[in-house]
């Protein structure tokens, strides 16, 4: 009897191409222990190899790889009265919190609602750089490659082939008091 391929665990490994050598050993052991004929085994492992590729590209999961900031804990209350959040009453005005998350929050209300982003590129390692600045309705990181995202949606904006929107957290409003979590 044939006994089950040990694989090696790789730290903190997302890839897609690891996860689909795993299960092709895998389907390739379950195969070979079916008393099945040569011809269906190999048919077996083509249809399943064929589904493997292509379940694994680049833009199945935008999570994937968007591994530079921190899932540190967030909880900011705001006060709208105040006047250093008093922007917040109006559409399209955002307001940054320093010393929380990863290069602080981000602000902004929609019209519709209030999001909150945290406030570093996360299509970078974390740096000095790496905080955005506001400019209208836009995120602009301080690195060389000045990467853009909307405050409305969180969205990369010039450069598609950036994988990672901005870190959403949730914003609950009660009054005149903003509750941001995650």
């Amino acid at each position: 009897m044939l006994k089950p391929v040990q694989h090696k665990k790789i730290p903190h490994t997302r890839d897609c191409i690891t996860n689909i050598q795993n299960i092709y050993l895998n389907v390739l052991f379950v195969v070979n222990c079916l008393r099945i004929k040569n011809a269906m085994k190999r048919t077996l492992i083509i249809v399943f190899t064929t589904l493997l590729f292509n379940a694994c590209s680049k833009n199945d999961d935008p999570i994937t790889g968007c591994n530079f900031l921190l899932n540190v804990g967030v909880n900011v209350t705001i006060n709208l009265s105040l006047p250093q959040y008093n922007q917040l009453n109006f559409v399209s005005n955002p307001v940054y919190i320093p010393n929380t998350g990863n290069g602080g929050i981000i602000v902004t209300n929609t019209g519709t609602g209030f999001a909150a982003f945290d406030a570093s590129d996360p299509n970078h390692t974390p740096s000095s750089c790496s905080v955005l600045n506001i400019s209208g309705l836009e995120g602009i990181c301080g690195c060389n490659d000045e990467n853009k995202y909307s405050l409305f949606t969180g969205q990369p904006l010039e450069n598609p082939s950036l994988r990672c929107s901005l870190k959403a957290y949730r914003v609950e409003q009660s009054g005149n008091t903003l509750l941001i979590t995650n």
